[in-house]
């Protein structure tokens, strides 16, 4: 059940890694508040080394801040332990990176069901079969369940890991650079995809990228600088 307010609320993160070989801590997220609606489209872009990945990290709870408080669905994740984080990951995040990370042993179908397999057993077994078909016919796939990732093209792994993403009907999809290994018109295609899950699946969308073709694509940009999240230059 999704409560009133924002989806995804940030208020006042930041994050800071102590190093042995500087003389002060390496501050990355400085102070960052965010609010992200059920079903919005977010794009966050800005230089590499900014600090995009270390935020999805966070708000997709991979990591904690070093201060300031993380919500879900009105939930303070600060308060879980790493046991509940696992549960939230796994039934309320869906994450794409760059990389797809499938089990080549495994069938297309096979990897696109291992979340659940980490959920209860009365879980894991009503529908996803079924789901997992649906979906993977509904980003072209439908005829290539059996199929191991070494038998697909780039775009095609990648649009099998974004159904593994939406398999346990998560309420926000996180997407690292998803489109950072393909060619221009994989990365387009795969583009498009995701805000079509993104309104027929009604899942929130947050996708760091340095496309700004894939940027403008979402209802909303945000430029990580410095630290801080600010609106992107005007044109950008």
């Amino acid at each position: 059940m999704v409560l009133p307010g924002p989806l995804l609320k940030l208020t006042r993160v930041t994050r800071r890694y102590d190093s042995p070989s500087q003389s002060a801590a390496l501050t990355v997220l400085n102070d960052v508040s965010l609010e992200v609606a059920a079903g919005e489209s977010l794009a966050i872009v800005g230089p590499s080394g900014s600090g995009k990945s270390t935020l999805l990290q966070i708000i997709g709870t991979l990591d904690r801040p070093t201060r300031g408080t993380v919500a879900l669905n009105g939930q303070d994740l600060g308060t879980l332990d790493d046991q509940q984080l696992a549960a939230v990951r796994n039934r309320q995040i869906g994450f794409v990176f760059q990389s797809h990370y499938l089990l080549p042993q495994c069938t297309v179908l096979e990897n696109v069901l291992v979340p659940t397999l980490a959920g209860p057993k009365a879980a894991a077994r009503d529908g996803a079969g079924k789901r997992a078909e649906r979906l993977l016919k509904r980003v072209g796939l439908g005829e290539r369940t059996s199929h191991r990732p070494g038998e697909l093209s780039g775009g095609e792994r990648q649009r099998v890991a974004v159904v593994r993403a939406l398999i346990n009907q998560p309420q926000l999809l996180l997407a690292d650079e998803p489109t950072g290994s393909l060619d221009q018109s994989s990365a387009r295609d795969l583009g498009q995809l995701l805000l079509d899950l993104n309104r027929e699946e009604g899942v929130t969308l947050i996708v760091v990228t340095h496309a700004p073709e894939l940027a403008r694509r979402m209802a909303r940009v945000l430029e990580l600088k410095e630290g801080r999240l600010v609106p992107p230059p005007t044109g950008a």
